[in-house]
């Protein structure tokens, strides 16, 4: 009798740290577990709005001048980094290689001053930048990119922590992808996105289990945005009831059998 307890006493355990499929497998739609479901065709398609992403203040941008200007004569020629040396972003580096967009939403430029670029996309602020180099140079070109793009994933992600992206058109889904995915612990129907738009945070739950998370304003990342993944109920059963309890009911069966022996 004893050991029927204890072993149904096991199997509730077992049972309650166990997690479904249900809980793990990301967009999930009525028919995914359906049988003859059609791999030649497409099965449904969403219609999403381009994410282009508009610089702020405190972003970095690098901006890049060629041009057939001798460079004597070229006002916006820069300084080469030395051989072989690089920066790391994630340590300050870019705010020594870029442009930091200061409070008014302006970067600096020799002889020409502040120029606007908050508001504006990379594209829009590279063309902005062309016109003027249009005035001052022969055949220029301009080449313009982010140098800080990042977001911080905490929580149930196989790496936490400050990711740098070169990419400034990355899904959510991407984004947890670069921090290696989420554990199997994860409770991905309740992921907090934490995003700051000027004096304002936005606090938004997403399920990730969902299909319909595709037609979501936060499908992409915004700059700075925080990504909170929390931990599924079963995570405490495992992590230490689960281990504990299986360690006392091996002692306890020990001892019972030790007792029996004595006994006998």
């Amino acid at each position: 009798m004893r050991f029927r307890l204890l072993h149904f006493l096991f199997i509730i355990v077992l049972g309650a740290s166990c997690v479904p499929n249900r809980k793990i497998v990301y967009l999930q739609k009525d028919d995914i577990h359906k049988e003859g479901l059609p791999m030649d065709s497409v099965v449904r398609d969403y219609r999403i709005d381009l994410f282009n992403y508009r610089l702020q203040t405190n972003d970095i941008i690098d901006v890049d001048f060629k041009s057939l200007t001798p460079k004597e004569f070229d006002i916006f020629s820069k300084n080469e980094l030395p051989m072989g040396q690089a920066f790391n972003i994630n340590q300050g580096g870019a705010l020594l290689i870029g442009h930091l967009v200061d409070e008014r939403g302006e970067i600096p430029l020799p002889v020409i001053g502040k120029v606007r670029v908050a508001g504006l996309t990379v594209f829009e602020a590279q063309d902005t930048l062309q016109m003027i180099a249009n005035k001052y140079l022969e055949s220029p070109t301009v080449k313009v990119r982010l140098l800080n793009y990042r977001y911080t994933i905490l929580g149930e992600a196989v790496r936490q922590g400050t990711i740098v992206l070169a990419n400034n058109q990355v899904t959510l889904l991407e984004a947890i992808g670069q921090a290696g995915g989420l554990t199997d612990m994860a409770d991905r129907s309740k992921v907090k996105v934490v995003r700051q738009k000027g004096a304002d945070v936005e606090v938004q739950y997403i399920n990730l289990l969902d299909e319909d998370f595709i037609k979501s304003p936060y499908y992409y990342i915004n700059q700075n945005d925080i990504i909170i993944v929390p931990a599924l109920k079963q995570r405490p059963y495992q992590t230490y009831f689960g281990k504990n309890l299986a360690l006392f009911i091996s002692s306890l069966s020990l001892l019972l059998i030790v007792v029996g022996l004595l006994k006998s």
